[in-house]
């Protein structure tokens, strides 16, 4: 191999490691508090999920600092548009069992997302991570869940989502002892 080819092969290289470092630093982490404005800040203390559903605001003021910014998020989803075990639109929610059998959260809590390929999914609230442009804005979703049907509003969107299976959801609200649902807390094995 000549000594050009093997320049032009390491530059090459060097660029697409440029690139990749690029674009992953472009997708911020976030946590779910950081979809609460700072004025929310005491629902920080996990004891208290739905604190911010009783503020003035009812959890409806969003926070526009991540507004078009490509996130990565993770949480429970709930579908909303699916045909058999493919889902196409789905609700994430940061604990298992919200808006069914459980309290709902504040609207500043509640991200609907499209998926951008059909998501196989095994069981509802399965934790999930959303990478995606974040847009705020209220929007209403018709739930079909075992009580019948719930109207639900979420403050953000997140549209043509790249979805994946992940083990736990790091930030996850931790529901009392006696919650129906506190099964899906628990880490996979």
């Amino acid at each position: 191999m000549s000594k050009h080819l093997k320049s032009t092969i390491a530059l090459s290289a060097g660029l697409l490691v440029s690139i990749a470092a690029d674009a992953s630093a472009e997708t911020a982490h976030i946590f779910w508090k950081d979809l609460r404005p700072a004025t929310q800040a005491i629902a920080e203390d996990a004891n208290m999920p739905m604190i911010a559903a009783k503020l003035p605001d009812h959890g409806e003021t969003l926070s526009i600092n991540l507004q078009d910014k490509t996130i990565r998020l993770a949480g429970y989803a709930l579908p909303v548009d699916r045909e058999g075990d493919l889902v196409y639109q789905f609700l994430l929610v940061p604990w298992t069992g919200a808006c069914s059998h459980m309290p709902t959260p504040p609207p500043n809590q509640i991200v609907l997302v499209t998926s951008a390929h059909p998501y196989r999914m095994s069981e509802a609230y399965e934790p999930v991570s959303v990478t995606g442009v974040l847009k705020p804005g209220m929007e209403k979703s018709q739930l079909f869940i075992l009580d019948g049907v719930s109207i639900i509003q979420s403050g953000y969107t997140v549209p043509k989502a790249d979805v994946a299976s992940v083990d736990n959801v790091p930030d996850a609200v931790t529901l009392p002892i006696n919650s129906p649902w506190s099964f899906l807390n628990k880490k996979k094995n």
